[in-house]
């Protein structure tokens, strides 16, 4: 785990919860002002297809949402800038709105086949894809081009790796198709050889 994302999250009412059902802390090492992304988070990242984003509103309130599109939508731009397409969707804005409240997000990345699981924590800003349409042309292919509508730039604080337990294997449906081609193509082969011998 690196060191600011402990410092920022495990607070003294954490340690204090350790400490009621640990009988201890976590220690906890000084840290820097951020934890830039190895190369081993880049990668990462750059596989995934979604994500979560977590918000939390001007009332207190958290707000988890699930953002998807084609692998590697998530940009790293360098190892402590992260960006995305925004675009057209059911119109409420609650990402929008919450992060011109407080610019504070987390992601949740995850990897269900290979049970891994990221956190990375950082100040969101947004960018109106109207004004900017050089980011448009950057950050968006081709085809979804028209339908941006902003983009989050994220910068990076720090992050954390998960343990994998708990996490249920699930797979996608091109995942599966991958995995049962060689199944499927012995099965054509032994229907044709019975074939020939009917």
């Amino acid at each position: 785990m690196a060191s600011k994302f402990l410092e920022l999250t495990v607070t003294d009412s954490v340690r204090r919860a350790q400490q009621h059902y640990y009988g201890q802390s976590r220690p906890l090492k000084p840290a820097s002002d951020s934890d830039p992304l190895t190369e081993e988070e880049i990668a990462f990242i750059q596989s995934r297809d979604s994500f979560y984003m977590a918000t939390v509103s001007e009332t207190g309130w958290p707000y988890l949402q699930h953002r998807g599109g084609a692998t590697g939508f998530l940009r790293v731009l360098s190892p402590t800038q992260l960006a995305f397409a925004d675009f057209r969707g059911n119109r409420q804005l609650l990402s929008t709105g919450n992060l011109a409240t407080t610019d504070r997000v987390m992601l949740f990345l995850m990897d269900y086949p290979q049970r891994y699981r990221l956190k990375v924590i950082g100040h969101a800003r947004i960018e109106d894809a109207r004004e900017h349409p050089e980011l448009v042309a950057s950050l968006a292919v081709p085809e979804e081009r028209e339908l941006v509508e902003r983009f989050f730039f994220i910068e990076v604080i720090s992050f954390d790796w998960n343990c994998s337990q708990h996490i249920t294997p699930r797979y996608t449906a091109e995942e599966i198709k991958t995995v049962i081609a060689p199944l499927q193509q012995r099965i054509a082969e032994l229907e044709a050889e019975l074939k020939s011998k009917s």
